[in-house]
């Protein structure tokens, strides 16, 4: 199962819940952590990382002795990586998308490949727990190739959790696609209720069952819980507003190991969401 762990904004506890429901799994899981541009699943499992490997993306390179400049490259290039002049042609390798087209029409067969370094991904254990994470280069703009890059360590045969980035952009999408079940990490404020509204959008585009998580549930107001019902999403899990869990997560600790009463709360939570993505399996295969 892969169950990606989302929320419309940042700072509603999405790495929270990602990381103590995997720590709560253990042997069972895989923590993908795909918030590449700030990964931080990390500093609560502290995992031994064991192979460490930089990714590329290709880009194209023009070899000027083929080169006859008629300005077929150019004109694929939906991203003006490429510009054709009079006597030379220039590449732009920080805006190529690696579509490949350019390689594809050229006549000359004079545009070769070369790679543009993405970011970094490490791999390794926390006790069972099989983790992941990646790292984007600083001054890069393209985080989906490094997510699907991350997601490439799906293991079939566990409960694959997913960190996702926050918000709705390309990114989000990347990471939420072809998963199983998204679990919407929200708070009950204006700005949660704001951004949930809109992850869920997000998540009716793919067509996939979610959930909800409300974290600090106790504060704010009930908007959040009738936007969920009227909306046909289930509220799986209430974190309230506590000091002590607030202590604990800014020492970097998991509430799971601090309050072990959570730790059922958090199994109760996967078991919620085995229940619904068997019975949406069920309900496509009729």
């Amino acid at each position: 199962m892969i169950i990606s762990i989302a929320s419309g904004k940042g700072g509603t506890g999405k790495t929270t819940i990602a990381t103590n429901l995997a720590f709560s799994l253990k042997a069972d899981a895989v923590l993908l952590d795909c918030d590449v541009e700030a990964p931080n699943s990390h500093l609560f499992l502290n995992p031994k990382f064991e192979k460490t490997e930089t990714v590329y993306t290709p880009v194209p390179e023009i070899d000027f002795e083929k080169c006859t400049l008629c300005g077929k490259c150019a004109e694929i290039c939906r991203f003006n990586s490429i510009a054709v002049l009079p006597e030379k042609v220039l590449t732009f390798p920080e805006l190529c998308h690696s579509c490949g087209g350019c390689f594809e029409v050229c006549p000359e067969n004079a545009v070769s490949e070369a790679k543009r370094e993405l970011g970094t991904i490490g791999s390794g254990y926390c006790g069972d727990i099989f983790f992941v994470n990646g790292r984007i280069r600083v001054g890069e703009a393209m985080a989906p190739p490094l997510i699907k890059k991350v997601k490439s360590y799906i293991d079939k045969r566990k409960i694959n959790i997913i960190d996702a980035p926050p918000g709705t952009s390309c990114p989000v999408m990347t990471a939420m696609k072809n998963t199983d079940f998204v679990l919407l990490v929200t708070e009950p404020t204006p700005f949660g209720l704001h951004d949930l509204t809109l992850a869920v959008e997000a998540v009716k585009v793919l067509n996939i069952p979610c959930g909800l998580v409300i974290n600090r549930a106790d504060m704010g107001d009930s908007r959040v819980k009738d936007y969920a019902e009227d909306n046909n999403i289930p509220i799986l899990m209430e974190i309230p507003f506590d000091r002590k869990i607030a202590e604990i997560y800014s020492r970097g600790e998991l509430i799971v190991s601090a309050m072990p009463k959570f730790k059922e709360k958090f199994v109760e939570l996967y078991h919620s969401i085995a229940e619904i993505v068997k019975r949406s399996k069920k309900g496509c295969a009729n």
